[in-house]
């Protein structure tokens, strides 16, 4: 099984990222909230990955941290949650955030993550609740180092955009690139808009 792939960024796609490892090309699946990450082609990248394996396929899933991997992991395991439905899950919000939500059943903030109806959330909430105590220190949840990294920024400021009518390629497109930490999400966004607007022109 594949764990780790270290190599070189040759390409970008939808939700897709290719990995060159000593010539070979690695298709690995992501969130869209990475790709929002991602640096440019040529340049190195590491990634955790889970290696999951079928009949007719060989399928990478790759992620920036170790508990993201995990939550993965234990997000398939549930009822009705397959792969494509678990990275939209990592895409919509912090593996801390979720943490959360599942420990205090929070509904309201769990259904406004993509593909997650009342019913989903409600199953996420029963099933998850005792798993999720990994990610839960002395009571309090653990600090999600993507959050810290400024993912929580990317995902308002990608929400925003896509609540202005653009669509998710555009706003990912937009938002792709040299970001420094922290940068607030009304920064993001404007940068965003600077940028469709020299497209457009």
């Amino acid at each position: 099984m594949i764990g780790r792939i270290r190599g070189q960024l040759l390409a970008v796609e939808e939700s897709i990222v290719i990995i060159d490892v000593n010539g070979v090309g690695y298709e690995v699946e992501v969130a869209d909230s990475m790709l929002l990450r991602m640096t440019a082609a040529g340049q190195p990248i590491e990634l955790f990955t889970h290696h999951s394996v079928r009949e007719d396929s060989h399928s990478l899933f790759g992620f920036t941290t170790v508990a993201e991997r995990d939550l993965f992991r234990t997000l398939i395991k549930v009822s009705g949650v397959g792969p494509k439905l678990a990275l939209a899950l990592l895409s919509g919000m912090p593996v801390a955030e979720f943490a959360r939500c599942v420990r205090d059943n929070d509904i309201v903030h769990l259904v406004k993550l993509p593909g997650v109806g009342k019913k989903t959330a409600e199953r996420l909430v029963v099933e998850l609740k005792d798993r999720i105590s990994r990610w839960v220190v002395d009571g309090s949840v653990a600090p999600d180092p993507e959050a810290a990294a400024g993912g929580r920024e990317l995902q308002e400021a990608r929400g925003a955009l896509l609540a202005l009518g653009y669509r998710a390629s555009e706003a990912d497109r937009a938002l792709r690139g040299d970001v420094e930490p922290g940068t607030p999400t009304g920064e993001l966004i404007r940068l965003a808009l600077r940028r469709m607007s020299i497209q457009e022109g």
